[in-house]
């Protein structure tokens, strides 16, 4: 039995939304302060991913851990109520997402999955790491010269000072483990 009547479950569920949600603020903040430059909810690609890396030819979609079904995980259990119409919905979408990610790949696209989980509690005290560990997946296997703007302050204003091109022998956090 639902908590909640038939009016306030709808008004409750109106609210959730599918774009702009703290974890993938979180994420992009977090990219954005690294350097990546993005675009959001790409339309033109397959599943309209949440973040674009067109640079590095990479998508990034922030599944939330209940509406994509993520396996193992203590958020993505099937509620007690409407049980039948909740398992069709979940096994729906990962159908959906796993045709996009065919789809994108075939595109010639990297497509990276970060979970809702990851973001909101496995890597809320270490949120670095997490960023570390996306960063490598998205340079992995691309080309290694990143431009690099080198700025100097000078009585707090922001002056850009040289446009280097550097190269490095390998991706940051080659060594770390895998994005989960």
């Amino acid at each position: 039995m639902d908590i909640w009547d038939k009016e306030k479950r709808s008004q409750v569920m109106s609210r959730i939304r599918s774009k702009n949600t703290k974890p993938e603020m979180i994420l992009r903040k977090a990219l954005f302060a690294r350097g990546f430059r993005y675009r959001v909810n790409d339309k033109r690609l397959p599943g309209t991913p949440d973040i674009v890396l067109p640079k590095y030819k990479t998508v990034i979609f922030v599944h939330g851990c209940f509406w994509h079904g993520h396996e193992g995980c203590k958020h993505a259990s099937i509620p007690k109520t409407n049980t039948q119409f909740w398992v069709e919905k979940i096994t729906t979408n990962k159908k959906r997402d796993k045709i996009h990610t065919e789809q994108l790949i075939t595109l010639g696209w990297t497509v990276l999955i970060v979970w809702e989980c990851d973001i909101r509690h496995n890597f809320k005290h270490d949120l670095p790491k997490l960023i570390d560990n996306v960063e490598a997946a998205i340079l992995r296997g691309k080309s290694k010269k990143i431009s690099i703007k080198i700025y100097e302050e000078r009585k707090n204003e922001v002056v850009l000072v040289a446009e280097d091109i550097v190269e490095y022998n390998q991706s940051p956090s080659d060594t770390d483990t895998e994005n989960h």
